[in-house]
């Protein structure tokens, strides 16, 4: 083929690449900016039409920069600081087990069993109070803080719903020592059931973020009524990324539309894990989904027989960054 012993003899550096080049033209396609200047010659009656190239030159300093330079600064270039601290939520059912049977001591035992083997910074129970008013407290907050180093994040009495509640509308959300609180809120949500979310923000080695702990409702109606009343709610806050934790009860992989822009006023983006039922998950109804410039990098659902046998869903843990 004449193209390729043109293109050996004009540019040796690029003999190696001769095979990469197809009678109708090269295959090869090289950065712009870098300077490189690529003369096309068609054997046909139409000066620049891209048939059969017989010759490539290719100027022999912009291949070196190309293929050797670019090469090693962006293997050596540091990249970003970045902060990660890692969470979990489980939807603990009331302590109700798989045998029905209410039993707050075994479900406490097994979550300081499952914090001691996977240890977090971030904590959020859902359905981890009384089903009705007052909504009072079911578990025994002090043993479990004591025995796994957390921190109740509904210290304020403001972010309780109750005197007699650990938590708002039973959802609870504790943290570690890698995360200093801010201050919080807690927002009534719309719906047939009583439903909240507890937003709380933390400082994550002086970064801010967000923390959003909630269990919305089953139907998609009242889960897009819900969002939109969280999304206007972080409309009048500060800036700042958020997490949104807890069981979201959407079954859709590709997140459905309560958590797009259109409705939260930004998107919430995450991995999608099954987690329910805990006997045989198939349904993603627990989630950890965040905004920009925070990502949920990594989410795994953790299983074992104790834990399928505590509640009706499996713990969630997930990992986010702050780019």
């Amino acid at each position: 083929m004449p193209y390729r012993r043109n293109l050996q003899k004009t540019t040796p550096c690029l003999a190696h690449l001769s095979h990469k080049i197809s009678p109708v033209g090269p295959t090869v396609l090289l950065p712009r900016g870098l300077g490189c200047q690529i003369v096309l010659k068609a054997g046909t009656g139409k000066p620049w039409a891209l048939r059969r190239v017989r010759t490539i030159i290719v100027r022999q300093r912009s291949i070196d920069r190309c293929l050797c330079i670019r090469s090693r600064e962006t293997n050596n270039s540091p990249g970003p600081a970045m902060t990660s601290f890692e969470c979990l939520t489980w939807n603990i059912h009331r302590c109700r087990g798989r045998d029905g049977i209410i039993d707050p001591k075994r479900t406490m035992t097994v979550l300081i069993d499952l914090l001691e083997t996977s240890p977090v910074d971030l904590l959020v129970l859902t359905e981890a109070e009384e089903e009705r008013r007052p909504f009072g407290a079911i578990l025994d907050l002090d043993r479990i803080m004591g025995e796994t180093g957390l921190s109740t994040g509904h210290a304020d009495p403001s972010l309780l719903w109750s005197d007699d509640s650990h938590g708002f509308l039973g959802t609870i959300i504790l943290h570690g020592p890698r995360l200093i609180p801010q201050g919080g809120h807690v927002v009534d949500l719309p719906g047939h059931c009583p439903r909240g979310a507890a937003v709380l923000t933390f400082h994550c080695e002086e970064r801010p973020i967000r923390i959003i702990g909630t269990h919305l409702s089953l139907g998609q109606p009242a889960r897009i009524a819900q969002m939109r009343t969280i999304g206007q709610f972080l409309a009048r806050q500060a800036p700042m990324p958020a997490v949104l934790l807890g069981d979201l009860n959407e079954w859709r992989p590709w997140g459905g539309l309560a958590f797009s822009r259109k409705i939260a006023g930004q998107d919430f983006s995450g991995p999608v894990r099954r987690s329910f039922p805990a006997s045989l998950p198939f349904l993603p109804l627990d989630r950890a989904l965040a905004t920009v410039p925070a990502r949920v990098a990594d989410a795994r659902v953790l299983t074992s027989p104790a834990l399928r046998e505590t509640s009706d869903h499996l713990p969630l843990w997930a990992r986010v960054t702050l780019d």
